[in-house]
């Protein structure tokens, strides 16, 4: 859905579609970067990836589970969270060029957010699988990879200007040379 956004975005061959676009690109970069390093992080710890045999982890490991939630809030769109500008900004962008892509996009970008909130509530919530019971929680190796990607995400959604500013200029001129004469 994010890459599908990004595409929409690219497609307009505005300065506001385009700016959400690779700005899209950037918050997708650090929100999936952390989702894979915590899915990596519990595939190390719990020896699995499938989601049937975790369950209630929340209790066992609740920093683990704190951080994931912020994740996937970050990638739902969540304001104040670099998954958010993007979107928005690529849904206004494109609505008055391709109406019809957009509402595909919209969807798509709802039916995202079901199957996170799914995944979120088998492996976190419910009853917890007693074979992990007693298994560490998130260590200091993580916090430090995890936390700075989180202060990013925050600081983006609040100043998406920062990544904006530095990308126009060379957008605008990308753009100018592609459209047609």
């Amino acid at each position: 859905a994010h890459m599908g956004c990004v595409m929409l975005g690219i497609a307009t061959l505005t300065d506001f579609g385009v700016n959400a676009a690779v700005f899209g690109m950037v918050a997708h970069g650090l929100i999936t970067g952390m989702l894979f390093f915590i899915a990596g992080s519990m595939q190390h710890r719990y020896h699995t990836r499938e989601m049937s045999r975790l369950g209630g982890l929340l209790v066992s490991a609740p920093k683990m589970g704190w951080i994931l939630g912020f994740c996937v809030m970050a990638s739902l769109g969540l304001p104040g969270l670099a998954g958010f500008i993007p979107e928005v900004m690529v849904l206004a962008g494109s609505f008055p060029v391709y109406l019809t892509f957009t509402v595909i996009s919209a969807t798509a970008v709802i039916i995202t957010a079901a199957y996170y909130l799914w995944s979120m509530q088998r492996v976190f919530l419910g009853k917890l699988n007693t074979a992990y019971v007693g298994f560490p929680d998130v260590n200091w190796r993580e916090r430090l990879t995890l936390y700075p990607l989180a202060i990013i995400m925050v600081f983006l959604g609040f100043y998406p200007q920062f990544i904006l500013h530095a990308i126009n200029p060379a957008l605008q001129m990308l753009i100018q040379n592609l459209r047609p004469v």
